[in-house]
């Protein structure tokens, strides 16, 4: 059985819409290289014209 590895010992990488560090997840481990947003949420605001109409 693999051994658990500390939080801090995984990759991270900084957001460019939230400017916020995340870290390695699981489910992004065979494309970790095109990762580029830390959650759906980013990726949406990052689209131009996808900011809300009032």
């Amino acid at each position: 059985m693999a051994r658990m590895r500390k939080k801090s010992d995984l990759p991270s990488k900084i957001c460019p819409v939230c400017v916020r560090p995340f870290t390695w997840r699981r489910k992004w481990a065979r494309d970790w290289e095109q990762v580029i947003y830390c959650s759906t949420r980013c990726r949406g605001a990052s689209k131009p014209g996808s900011a809300k109409k009032i």
